[in-house]
């Protein structure tokens, strides 16, 4: 009579019973990451619509700093930051809002709110250019950079464009400086009309300077 050997047949079952329980941690595991990234969204939808229509003002509170702070125990900078992100996907990246965007993609690729941010600030920062914000957005999106990472890059990248374009700033400074005028004369202005200590051929030639200024900045 043959003898089955019945404790590797348990042995073979318990491991195949083991990688179905691990994998389908493992499965359950990638589905709450990438809840937990983009679980944000939902939440800035509705704090930029409590924010733009006021209705914080009927369930009374004074303003949307004390509804976030009291009843979400949110502080209003992170519920702008929310509100920011949100309304930036909606305006320029809208298939993040997908349901697609996070079902056909790994979720080390999902980038979360921080992510989302900071590709706001870069795409508002001129010296970030279309390719610029096109790579910073590919590694974001595409090879799941973290986002301090790439928010080293965009620093150093906007530092260097600054030092090659010495001409913007020095314009920068001119301006501000006939800013700097312009508003130190219309205190001159303003006081000698009142006191009358100089001739009013002086102060309309004032005025005039200060128009001709202002023409230099606009």
């Amino acid at each position: 009579m043959e003898v089955i050997d019945i404790s590797e047949n348990q042995k073979k079952g318990s491991t195949d019973r083991a990688d179905y329980i691990g994998e389908t941690i493992r499965q359950e595991t990638l589905r709450f990451a990438k809840d937990f990234k983009t679980s944000w969204v939902a939440l800035g939808r509705h704090l930029y619509a409590i924010w733009q229509d006021e209705l914080f003002a009927g369930w009374g509170y004074k303003n949307y700093e004390e509804y976030a702070e009291k009843e979400l125990g949110i502080k209003k900078q992170l519920c702008l930051k929310l509100c920011k992100a949100y309304l930036f996907l909606e305006e320029s990246e809208p298939a993040y809002l997908e349901e697609k965007f996070f079902t056909e993609r790994a979720s080390v690729k999902v980038p979360g709110w921080e992510a989302i941010d900071l590709l706001r600030q870069a795409r508002m920062k001129k010296e970030v250019t279309k390719n610029d914000y096109a790579k910073i957005k590919s590694d974001l999106f595409e090879k799941g950079k973290d986002a301090a990472e790439v928010r080293k890059d965009l620093t150093a990248l906007i530092r260097e464009r600054k030092q090659l374009d010495p001409d913007e700033e020095k314009e920068k400074r001119v301006t501000a400086s006939i800013k700097k005028v312009i508003n130190a004369l219309g205190l001159f202005k303003k006081d000698m009309e009142a006191m009358k200590m100089i001739p009013a051929e002086l102060v309309e030639r004032t005025k005039q300077l200060m128009r001709e200024l202002e023409q230099q900045v606009v």
